[in-house]
C-alpha cells in the first residue's frame, strides 16, 4: 500500500509545471506618439489656444491675435515624424510665433 502510495505521489508531482515570468519591459512611446505630444504642448508653450486636434489626422488647430495656426504631424514612409507649423497672417504680427513655436517644440523632444 505504501509503494502505490509513493508511486501515485511521485506520478503527481511530476505532473506539476512552473512557469517562469515573462518579464515586463516598460512600454515606449512610438516616434508619432512623442511628436504629436510634443507639438500640441509646444503650440500652447508659443501662447497658442488650441481650438482643435486630433492624432488620427495628425492637425493640431489654434489661433492667437487672430492668427491662424495649424500644425500637422505626419507619418513619413520611413517610419519618421515630420512636423509642420503654419500661421497664417504671423508676419505682420507676430514674427517670433514660429521660432516661439520650434524653440518649444525642440525643449519638449529634449534636444
Amino acid at each position: 500500500m505504501f509503494r502505490i502510495f509513493c508511486l501515485m505521489l511521485a506520478l503527481g508531482l511530476g505532473g506539476c509545471v512552473v512557469y517562469e515570468p515573462v518579464p515586463a519591459y516598460p512600454s515606449v512611446p512610438s516616434n508619432f506618439d512623442r511628436a504629436w505630444n510634443a507639438a500640441l504642448g509646444a503650440v500652447q508653450d508659443a501662447g497658442v489656444q488650441v481650438t482643435s486636434s486630433d492624432p488620427a489626422t495628425g492637425l493640431i488647430r489654434g489661433n492667437t491675435n487672430g492668427i491662424e495656426v495649424t500644425v500637422a504631424v505626419v507619418r513619413q514612409a520611413d517610419r519618421s515624424v515630420r512636423v509642420q507649423f503654419d500661421a497664417r497672417g504671423a508676419t505682420g504680427r507676430d514674427p517670433d510665433l514660429g521660432s516661439r513655436f520650434s524653440q518649444a517644440y525642440d525643449r519638449r523632444m529634449g534636444r
